[in-house]
């Protein structure tokens, strides 16, 4: 689910916080300045796991700020496919049951990716698995919010952004109004096979 990322940058550090320890100052830079960000291709930044080199540091003239170059480890967060993860459902809807892990919330596992027999409900704004027993009678059991799912990751959606040119900011911004929002980086994920779905599906299994 995480793994460690190598990257390079250079860190700039105010006057005001050269009273710090550069060790110091540049972990709460990188922290301040890439968790809980995406990067393409990469995944879901978290927090940084540690400083594997530190160039000089320079001064650029007309600023006062210092500039130095660092390479550095970062725990990020990126699942591999079929990796089995265990979430709570954040909320149900007609395009499937969207998950939350608390600190990353756009996963979702689509209609087709349900166990079979799955219905919405559009009254309980729930989604439902008709249960067929042994006997042949049907137990109605609801995918609730907050309740923990078990799912399978089936596939990654990364979206890259576009930078737009200032001149073109009006019509953006109208297009803006016309395109749904695409997460930046996106999961999806499949309960269609034993063991995997509510946890309290499986309890007494």
């Amino acid at each position: 689910m995480f793994v460690l990322t190598e990257f390079k940058d250079t860190v700039q550090i105010l006057p005001h916080k050269f009273k710090k320890k550069l060790n110091e100052a540049i972990t709460n830079e990188l922290n301040r300045k890439l968790a809980n960000k995406v990067f393409y291709k990469v995944g879901l930044c978290i927090a940084l796991h540690d400083i594997t080199h530190i160039s000089e540091s320079f001064i650029v003239p007309g600023d006062g700020s210092s500039h130095t170059k660092v390479n550095f480890r970062f725990v990020v967060f990126r699942p591999f496919i079929d990796e089995v993860i265990v979430g709570r459902i954040r909320s149900c809807d007609s395009e499937g049951v969207h998950v939350t892990l608390g600190f990353f919330e756009d996963i979702i596992i689509k209609p087709e990716n349900l166990k079979q027999n799955s219905t919405f409900d559009q009254a309980e704004q729930a989604w439902v698995w008709q249960y067929v027993q042994e006997d042949g009678d049907v137990t109605e059991l609801y995918m609730d919010i907050g309740e923990p799912i078990r799912f399978r990751v089936c596939k990654e959606i990364f979206t890259e952004a576009l930078t737009v040119n200032p001149s073109a900011k009006k019509d953006s911004d109208e297009k803006k109004e016309t395109t749904p929002y695409a997460p930046p980086y996106m999961l999806e994920g499949d309960i269609d096979a034993t063991g995997l779905g509510l946890l309290s599906w499986w309890a007494n299994v």
